[in-house]
């Protein structure tokens, strides 16, 4: 299955590729900051398409259509594009994201990072990847020499969990803090070395789903702000290299 995920997460990269720095047609959400794109929706069709004719019984839980029941055991969490005010705003970092969960339990994951052309995938109990060549997540175990990552929620404005407060402290303890606008992708970071850790607040499973999986497998370790093992609805994430796990759950909790 991890074989078909990858070639409709391409074909749907190759949608969203074509309508990079394009004219768009943009509709709000919740608020002036949750965007959508007709690129957003023809990315996701295409996936749905593509599920239906592929594995008809199988669920879907998808970003713009919602969940779609149905009678297997298996669950497609789809991302059509995440990183959308990225790619409206003409910068390049985005991707497809599509995890497949079996009754509950994530079993493959692929995060296509659309403009740098590398397919990350992972199989549960299979190890993780990034084109094919395996990625492990970094030694590092020392969180003053950690570059760390994060996302704000699009009610940042409300300072929800203490958001502010967090960055500052963890940006003070760390060599470096980044923000790329795809949680997608700054799982994937932390699973190849990139970054050492990663935390946001206020994510949803399809943000969380195929990244959660191919970190895990890279090594990492994904869990709530109180250390304890979470599923794709979470609503509180910390991501790490597992060694530096402890020392961020510690500045986390001071709040």
């Amino acid at each position: 299955m991890i074989n078909k995920i990858i070639e409709i997460a391409k074909e749907a990269g190759q949608v969203v590729r074509d309508g990079f720095g394009k004219s768009l047609d943009i509709e709000f959400k919740t608020n002036e900051s949750n965007l959508v794109t007709q690129i957003d929706k023809a990315s996701e069709k295409l996936i749905i398409e593509y599920v239906h004719k592929e594995y008809p019984t199988h669920s879907i839980l998808a970003e713009e259509s919602g969940l779609s029941e149905n009678t297997s055991e298996f669950t497609w969490v789809i991302d059509p594009l995440d990183g959308t005010t990225n790619f409206a705003h003409g910068l390049p970092v985005f991707s497809v994201s599509i995890g497949v969960q079996k009754n509950g339990n994530t079993v493959g994951g692929v995060v296509y990072d659309v403009m740098q052309d590398i397919v990350y995938s992972a199989e549960a109990g299979g190890g993780a990847y990034a084109n094919n060549k395996r990625i492990k997540v970094s030694p590092n175990n020392n969180l003053q020499r950690a570059l760390l990552v994060t996302g704000f929620p699009y009610n940042i404005a409300d300072n929800p969990e203490h958001a502010f407060e967090r960055f500052v402290a963890l940006t003070k303890v760390s060599r470096g803090m980044r923000r790329l606008g795809s949680a997608a992708i700054d799982f994937c970071y932390v699973a190849k070395g990139v970054f050492d850790g990663f935390w946001e607040v206020h994510l949803h499973p399809w943000d969380i789903c195929a990244g959660k999986l191919i970190l895990e497998e890279a090594g990492g370790i994904v869990t709530g702000f109180d250390g304890e093992t979470i599923n794709i609805f979470a609503v509180k994430i910390l991501a790490s290299n597992k060694h530096i796990h402890p020392q961020m759950l510690e500045v986390i909790n001071n709040f």
